[in-house]
């Protein structure tokens, strides 16, 4: 059983297949129409379940996250998987406290092409912007910046990263701060540890979903109406094998914490 989450920034959509049992129906009471404008939310939230529509998420971190983007964010996919820094940390509000919800990411393509790291534009940098006009700066540093190279390779095997204490109460997922912190990025594609699998050199938007539990068996009917999806334009970024943009490689030692042993030279935290 699927569940198409659609995001705002793929011109393809790639579908959610959570298991059937995190699936659900319209639950007791109406529909109902969400707010606008809170931030992250994706658009046509209209007609979802009110145990979800009421739902709203705050990015942790929000500031660390944009002095990244500014630069042109890079996380490092391995064969093994390496975790994400930033961590993908957020805040929740609106849920129904009794309610039972299942809490998830996915990870879908910015564009359809491969990148390069390299000297363009006469040594003056290439504005990414003419690329992507969601990009909000131009990722050229010392003359060298990232240029397309050509169509993107092969989608790679799409998976979502349920959050462990998936399925919670509404009240224990608003008590405090969710954090992904155990999420890994591979670029094995054989990869059988449950990691998101990524191409690298590809451009990539995290999503949030927050799905909620109904409990009547025909819940499958309605499974489009028991979630509500969020994208944070701040948290795109290029996977790497290693990193490029060497103000990248010093924001992450300097702001990470469990860097401290990378400062004299490693350059990946």
């Amino acid at each position: 059983v699927g569940v198409a989450m659609h995001g705002v920034c793929s011109p393809r959509p790639t579908p959610l297949h959570p298991s059937a049992a995190f699936l659900g129906g319209p639950g007791e009471g109406s529909l109902c129409t969400p707010s606008l404008g809170w931030a992250g939310e994706e658009s046509g939230a209209g007609g979802k379940n009110r145990r979800v529509c009421h739902a709203a998420a705050r990015l942790e971190m929000g500031s660390l996250w944009e002095e990244f983007n500014r630069l042109g964010t890079e996380m490092i996919v391995t064969k093994a998987g390496r975790r994400m820094f930033p961590t993908f940390q957020v805040k929740l509000s609106g849920l129904d406290p009794l309610a039972d919800y299942v809490l998830l990411m996915d990870f879908i393509p910015l564009d359809d092409k491969r990148y390069r790291w390299g000297w363009g534009d006469g040594g003056r940098g290439l504005d990414l912007g003419v690329l992507s006009p969601s990009l909000p700066c131009r990722y050229a540093f010392h003359s060298s910046s990232w240029l397309a190279a050509g169509r993107a390779e092969p989608a790679a095997p799409g998976r979502v990263h349920f959050h462990p204490d998936s399925p919670a109460k509404g009240a224990q997922w608003m008590r405090q701060i969710v954090s992904f912190d155990k999420l890994k990025l591979t670029n094995n594609l054989l990869d059988d540890n449950g990691h998101i699998i990524l191409n690298s050199m590809h451009r990539y938007q995290p999503r949030f979903h927050v799905v909620f539990v109904d409990p009547r068996r025909d819940s499958e009917r309605f499974a489009h109406q028991n979630f509500k999806s969020f994208s944070f334009p701040e948290t795109q970024f290029m996977a790497v094998t290693a990193y490029q943009n060497h103000r990248i490689t010093q924001l992450k030692i300097a702001s990470n914490p469990f860097a401290k042993g990378f400062r004299d030279g490693d350059p990946e935290p």
